[in-house]
């Protein structure tokens, strides 16, 4: 039995989402002896060197970063070594090696933004919005070979509301997991977490959440109004869904759903020139409320219907 503050524990993750995990521990008095995030990449205007939002947070808060571009080199491997961690904490990383996650004494425990076993895989937020769900939440478990496959050490749920976008249940679930990663080091430094297998129960449909491609976001409208809007919510802010209006990509961000029996076949518009934008489904419409046309920004849909001359 260990007192959870004095863990030396190494943190790997790269974006936003870990950087709540990583302040929780932080203020809760863990004893972070490293940082593991992706290397700087040209982004932006310029194509300026970024940080990871995980590097810069570490860089305020004076913690040893390491950048390492393959992590099975001998180099960044003797550097891991060096940091002598007792346990390894994963959030929205890349997959680790075996050398990598099996290195520490109590191992590396990863945060995952689904119900595992549902949703395995690297978009498990999106897809659980995607196909309608009305709860998700987060796991903590201990990684193995296989991806998202090992034992669980604790679970929570909440709901996914109607409205809800990805983005929405995003920002709750950071905080969420964050609680629960920390619940999860205590547990494991003073002996009582248990860890349980996956089980797949018999007839169990399990879903998966693998890596959203541009062909994921273009949207179908031979579909029913309800996944449609489903995608678009799943993937907003971020990627994105989108049809094309006069050859040009139309993202759409928001949108409301019209069940009625269509006039217009799927997949066409249909607009007043000043208040609305729609699209048919088979079995209604999608009303667009926010939406950003190829080079222009994001607006409004009487905003851009205002500038907008239609062919």
């Amino acid at each position: 039995m260990q007192n959870f503050q004095s863990l030396r524990i190494v943190f790997m993750g790269t974006p936003e989402f870990a950087v709540t995990s990583l302040d929780a521990l932080v203020k809760a008095g863990c004893n972070i002896v490293g940082v593991i995030t992706a290397p700087d990449k040209p982004g932006g205007r310029g194509m300026q060197l970024q940080q990871s939002a995980v590097k810069k947070y570490a860089a305020e808060n004076n913690l040893h970063v390491l950048q390492p571009e393959k992590l099975k080199n001998p180099d960044f491997l003797n550097d891991l070594r060096s940091l002598r961690a007792d346990l390894q904490i994963v959030v929205a990383f890349r997959m680790l090696p075996e050398v990598v996650w099996n290195m520490p004494a109590l191992g590396s425990v990863n945060l995952h933004g689904s119900l595992l076993p549902q949703y395995r895989g690297a978009a498990p937020i999106n897809w659980a919005v995607i196909n309608g769900e009305k709860e998700t939440g987060v796991t903590t478990f201990k990684l193995k070979q296989e991806i998202d496959t090992g034992d669980i050490l604790l679970q929570r749920s909440f709901p996914i509301y109607d409205e809800d976008t990805v983005g929405d249940v995003h920002d709750r679930m950071k905080d969420m997991g964050a609680a629960v990663l920390l619940a999860t080091v205590k547990g494991l430094a003073d002996g009582s977490m248990e860890e349980k297998p996956q089980t797949i129960n018999s007839g169990q449909q399990i879903k998966h959440a693998p890596k959203i491609f541009t062909e994921t976001c273009q949207l179908n409208f031979n579909k029913t109004t309800e996944e449609v809007y489903n995608l678009i919510r799943g993937l907003s802010p971020y990627p994105a869904a989108f049809t094309f209006l006069n050859d040009k990509k139309l993202k759409i961000y928001k949108a409301e759903k019209l069940t009625k029996i269509p006039t217009h076949a799927a997949a066409t518009f249909d607009t007043d020139g000043k208040t609305f934008l729609q699209f048919a489904c088979i079995d209604g419409y999608i009303t667009i409320l926010d939406l950003q046309l190829e080079g222009k920004k994001r607006m409004a849909v009487e905003d851009f219907l205002r500038g907008y001359r239609f062919e």
